[in-house]
């Protein structure tokens, strides 16, 4: 399996609900450094898996709408404890949707898969993987 990673970075502020959470059950803040590695089984046409370009243009694309935002008050989230599990699984959900639309190229079509990693520390991550 071949892959290209990218990586960016998030700030974001949350509370949890739960027990389970003790003190960030309080409104805090997380950094995140945020990578997106792109795989497919077979390189395409020109020999890469994507387009390293686009393939950070479309993460800084979809990190925008969360960047320096309280997902406390953001109505997607209404309810919801933003883990940094479940903000993975937001990020290539929508980087997934991204490469359906075509805004990688028609060559990304070919991708078989996405993970995505929000680093919370240098001894500490989360991440999602998904087909595509």
């Amino acid at each position: 399996m071949f892959s290209v990673t990218v990586r960016d970075h998030l700030m974001i502020a949350h509370s949890f609900r739960g027990e389970v959470f003790g003190p960030a059950q309080r409104l805090h803040g997380a950094t995140f450094v945020v990578d997106a590695t792109f795989r497919r089984t077979e390189l395409d046409t020109d020999n890469i898996v994507v387009d390293i370009g686009l393939a950070a243009q479309e993460l800084k694309a979809v990190l925008a709408p969360l960047a320096y935002r309280n997902l406390d008050d953001e109505p997607d989230f209404a309810g919801t404890n933003t883990t940094t599990e479940f903000l993975a699984k937001v990020i290539a959900d929508r980087l997934a949707e991204r490469v359906h639309a075509g805004a990688l190229g028609e060559q990304a079509r070919g991708l078989d898969g996405i993970t995505v990693t929000l680093h919370e520390s240098h001894v500490a991550w989360a991440g999602f993987e998904r087909r595509l």
